[in-house]
């Protein structure tokens, strides 16, 4: 007698078939979101993407979440209070993102404006299957222990700084230096790389794209 699938073991059946044709960093995340998925019944899947400036975070962010049913992305971009404030951002990303949603509460923060200077609006994020946080920082501390599956990043130095400077057309020169000060003091204390799930060397895609 041939039973009939459930809906669960049809999405993952779907899931899995969608995996097959997206590029390997994808899949390999996207698995490992999925077999956390299984394990977690009562809250969202929270997938952190990490590294230093430039590696393609928020690329890869954006290709995972069209694979995991568009889940929505928080950029830590929106949490900085400006260029010297990569670690000051983990608080707000503690507190307002991540708590409230593994509590499956809608989270509720402030977005930085570049422009003005200040944080002048405010976002909102439901509670979904997964959800994604990428940029510098999102695995730091206490968020490394609210996530579930916990991505690093990293490429060549020099493929990094040639791409952050040509994409931010400017704006990032004069801050770069004190930028990268900032990351190697945060992750080199916390370890960030170290406890990563999952390493991935993008300094091929870099040149790729260059």
């Amino acid at each position: 007698m041939t039973e009939t699938p459930t809906a669960q073991q049809a999405d993952a059946a779907d899931h899995t078939s969608r995996l097959q044709a997206k590029n390997p960093m994808v899949e390999k995340i996207a698995r490992a979101a999925l077999q956390r998925a299984g394990e977690i019944t009562d809250r969202p899947v929270m997938i952190t993407i990490d590294g230093r400036s430039s590696t393609g975070k928020t690329t890869l962010a954006g290709e995972l979440s069209t694979v995991l049913d568009n889940a929505p992305v928080v950029h830590m971009d929106d949490l900085y209070p400006g260029w010297n404030g990569l670690a000051a951002a983990l608080p707000a990303l503690t507190d307002d993102i991540l708590i409230p949603l593994r509590g499956n509460e809608v989270s509720t923060y402030q977005q930085y404006d570049w422009i003005e200077g200040d944080f002048t609006a405010e976002l909102f994020v439901e509670p979904a299957p997964y959800v994604i946080v990428e940029g510098c920082g999102c695995s730091v501390g206490p968020a490394g222990q609210l996530s579930d599956v916990r991505v690093w990043l990293e490429a060549d130095d020099d493929l990094r700084r040639a791409r952050g400077l040509v994409r931010d057309a400017g704006a990032f020169d004069e801050h770069w230096d004190t930028w990268a000060e900032q990351e190697e003091s945060l992750f080199t204390g916390d370890e960030t790389r170290e406890h990563a799930d999952l390493v991935f060397d993008t300094s091929h895609l870099l040149r790729e794209s260059a």
